[in-house]
């Protein structure tokens, strides 16, 4: 009878899909890496916080390492470490490989938005003498999640006369914060009888900056005036430039270890930076790529990736162009020629909600970084769904490399979804399949992931750059 159990145990060995916690996996060395790796990645968390500060953070990192930045027609050269700023708000890293870049490019894509309040053009208004901002909320939130929490301000103020302000208020202990109020429990009887997409209004979503009126003045609006003239005082500026300004209230805090092992991070704009900061460092750290390495931390994803620094515009396919042009190819056979791992975030099975999640396949925490063949909703709908000879070659590039890794879709089949940029990088013909890390409390103010799966995807972006 116990030769029965060890054959079948040798065989449920030999043929079932292992799924452990990869911390079984992992040395006590490798665990230490994992924490030194989220260091690194909580810093730049925290500098980041926008679209805008993520490039700039982006670009500081690469101009240390050694990247300058790329002008067409530059004579390119194996080994040469490039980059291109899109408009601030987007990041192309490159190092030209040893192999024609004909052979293709090993690209890597994620996303460096987040999910925020962003401020109306003609935000500042005045209401029973007290002043606030009106705010269009930016990609999906649950919008109740955003109130009675410290919010700071962050972007710029293009002026009247051109110059441009950067603002950034609310990171410093010193600094003032602001906030969206919410009802008290005693008298919510009726707000608590709506649905959850209601119970705030995106009209609701208003911040409030102040209180103290203007004393020289009695008149109306008298705090505003007041907000106002503070405003002219540090920027210069007047409530016109509201027009011609980008400003963004995001969580004030900063990023946390979570649970008594601080095994976990806690914090804002884990989607996606918990995936673009991982392959950055991977493309700074890649030694003597075989195949020409290019990284793009892109915009927009949130909202759809349109607008001139999303990936539905061209900026991408420009400049692998222009770079196969310098190095004496075709931009539309190297793109023909190129993989890509879209880099993006994946749902992590939560107990507190099991029943969105089939338990077959979906991601876990601390399962590794997740492979995701296809994304998209109900019917697969906005996906680009990697074929079956893609998925196996990352796969086995994977396992070669003892990369911790996982599979998982986002949610049951008719439970949601939603998508990636995977689908169009692919429709440049390029193959490409979603990697990226589970994350709980996805687009709250307050996202959770491992440290281990962050690391993993670190390593997945490595080896990739470097087979």
């Amino acid at each position: 009878m116990s030769e029965k159990k060890n054959a079948s145990k040798e065989l449920k060995e030999k043929l079932f899909l292992k799924r452990k916690n990869g911390y079984f996996r992992t040395s006590d060395k490798e665990v230490a890496d994992c924490d030194k790796f989220a260091d690194k990645y909580k810093t730049f968390l925290d500098k980041a916080k926008t679209e805008r500060e993520a490039a700039a953070e982006a670009i500081a990192l690469l101009e240390k390492a050694g990247f300058t930045e790329y002008k067409k027609g530059s004579k390119l050269k194996k080994g040469d470490k490039i980059y291109r700023n899109n408009r601030g708000k987007a990041v192309i890293a490159a190092i030209v490989g040893s192999a024609p870049i004909s052979e293709g490019v090993r690209l890597c894509a994620a996303h460096i938005d987040s999910p925020r309040l962003d401020l109306k053009q003609n935000p500042l208004y005045e209401d029973n003498e007290l002043a606030l901002f009106k705010t269009h909320y930016y990609g999906g939130i649950k919008k109740y999640q955003w109130t009675t929490i410290p919010l700071a301000l962050h972007g710029v103020i293009v002026k009247a006369d051109g110059t441009k302000v950067t603002v950034s208020i609310g990171e410093d202990d010193k600094d003032p914060v602001f906030c969206v109020t919410d009802l008290l429990p005693h008298l919510a009887t009726e707000q608590m009888t709506r649905t959850a997409t209601k119970v705030i209004r995106g009209e609701d979503l208003n911040l409030l900056i102040g209180s103290r009126p203007f004393k020289d003045d009695e008149a109306s609006e008298a705090v505003k005036l007041a907000i106002m003239n503070i405003l002219f005082e540090k920027y210069g500026m007047t409530e016109a430039d509201f027009i011609s300004s980008e400003l963004e209230a995001v969580p004030a805090f900063k990023s946390r270890d979570v649970g008594f092992d601080r095994s976990l991070i806690g914090g804002y704009g884990h989607d996606d930076r918990c995936c673009s900061f991982p392959a950055l460092m991977a493309t700074i750290d890649c030694k003597k790529p075989v195949h020409t390495v290019v990284t793009v931390l892109t915009d927009k994803e949130e909202t759809g990736s349109d607008g001139n620094t999303g990936l539905c515009s061209s900026y991408l396919k420009y400049f692998i162009e222009d770079i196969a042009e310098d190095l004496g190819s075709n931009g539309r056979d190297v793109l023909s020629a190129s993989e890509c791992l879209s880099a993006d975030v994946n749902a992590a099975f939560d107990p507190n909600y099991p029943e969105v999640n089939e338990r077959n396949n979906c991601a876990y925490v601390n399962k590794g970084v997740c492979i995701t063949k296809y994304t998209g909703a109900r019917g697969k709908s906005g996906t680009s769904d990697a074929s079956a000879e893609f998925a196996g070659r990352i796969r086995r590039l994977m396992d070669a490399n003892n990369v911790i890794w996982q599979t998982g879709e986002l949610g049951k089949v008719d439970a949601g979804g939603g998508g990636t940029v995977a689908a169009y990088i692919a429709n440049l013909n390029v193959d490409t399949i979603d990697i990226g890390v589970p994350v709980l409390s996805m687009h709250a103010p307050f996202e959770i992931i491992s440290k281990l799966d962050l690391y993993s995807a670190y390593r997945a972006f490595a080896v990739f750059m470097a087979d």
